[in-house]
C-alpha cells in the first residue's frame, strides 16, 4: 500500500474497529486504483496498459464493496455522503 494506515488499529476501541478496518481496506483499494492507472498512463505497451485498467476496475469493484459494508456499519456515514452530495448538487446547478 502506497499511503499508511492513517492510525493504528490496536488503539482503536472495539466498538469502532470494524469501521476503521473497512476505512483502510477503502484506502488500500484506492492506492491500488491510483497505482495502476498511473502505471497503464505511464507505458506504451498496449497489453500492458489493457491489463491494468482491467485490474483497476476491478479494485473499483472492492471500494464498492468495502464501502457497502462500513455503510451497514457506520449510519452517520450515510448521513454525511448524503449531505455532501446535496451540496454538490447544490454548487454545480
Amino acid at each position: 500500500m502506497l499511503s499508511q494506515i492513517p492510525i493504528q488499529l490496536e488503539k482503536v476501541s472495539k466498538k469502532y474497529l470494524d469501521r476503521e478496518i473497512l476505512r483502510v481496506a477503502v484506502i488500500a483499494e484506492l492506492d491500488a486504483i491510483s497505482l495502476y492507472e498511473q502505471l497503464a498512463a505511464a507505458t506504451d505497451n498496449e497489453g500492458i496498459k489493457k491489463i491494468l485498467l482491467d485490474v483497476a476496475k476491478e479494485e473499483k469493484t472492492h471500494v464498492g464493496e468495502f464501502q457497502t459494508l462500513l455503510l451497514k456499519e457506520d449510519k452517520e456515514q450515510v448521513e454525511e455522503l448524503e449531505k455532501g452530495k446535496e451540496e454538490v448538487e447544490e454548487i454545480i446547478e
